[in-house]
């Protein structure tokens, strides 16, 4: 397994993260089991030649259940880039407002996740079940910092869980990880900003209304380095 010691707790950029994908499986080798923290917080865009930026937007609105143009379907959507085991869209919008319900009322709840195959006994000869992204957790926590403060901001965290990941493939996936944080955090925001401005309605629990994105934990069964 690639996981030197002195990297295994450092939290490290997108790009320093693919960077090191493509080093750890140069050569066709297989990787189990690969892990990083990885800081959303300072951007999660990585151009490749495969991924320029269009292709990236396009499918992470595809996947977040945003309107696309089919000009942008017939340039950027291809079997190479992820085809059938990357569509995360279905019921994708009910998952988000699922996560962002247990976060406003339960801030610090352990139950906010979103699974993505939807069909638990998949066929194997299925490349449409076979989801690489499995599970995404989200979590908030708070800065030392503002520990005590009465009007806390919150950190939006997640971990996510692949069944493989193919390094050529990651710009994309990471890129719809931190769109679907920012997501999250943005709809925290209003449904915060609407409870605080009802004096029932805060209770003297915290309100979620300022929140940033922060760090994801990555974790990837399978490491390779193309998907062909």
């Amino acid at each position: 397994m690639h996981q030197p010691a002195d990297q295994q707790a450092a939290v490290l950029t997108c790009h320093q993260v693919w960077e090191e994908m493509n080093r750890a499986t140069d050569g066709g080798v297989l990787v189990r089991n690969f892990s990083r923290r990885i800081a959303m917080n300072r951007g999660f865009v990585v151009e490749t030649a495969l991924f320029p930026r269009e292709a990236l937007d396009a499918y992470s609105s595809y996947n977040l259940g945003q309107p696309i143009s089919e000009a942008q379907q017939n340039t950027y959507f291809s079997e190479h880039r992820g085809g059938s085991q990357g569509d995360y869209r279905e019921g994708i919008e009910a998952k988000i407002a699922n996560v962002v319900d247990c976060l406003a009322r339960f801030p610090f709840s352990k139950r906010a996740v979103i699974t993505v195959p939807n069909n638990s006994n998949a066929p194997h000869t299925s490349d449409a079940d076979a989801k690489c992204l499995r599970e995404v957790h989200f979590y908030l926590d708070v800065p030392q910092v503002n520990a005590d403060s009465k009007s806390k901001k919150f950190i939006l965290n997640a971990t996510v869980l692949m069944r493989a990941q193919a390094a050529e493939i990651f710009p994309k996936n990471v890129h719809f990880v931190g769109r679907l944080m920012e997501t999250i955090a943005q709809h925290l925001k209003i449904k915060g900003a609407l409870a605080g401005s009802d004096n029932d309605a805060s209770d003297g629990k915290d309100v979620v209304s300022m929140v940033e994105i922060g760090e994801l934990f990555y974790l990837a069964t399978t490491l390779v380095s193309v998907r062909w």
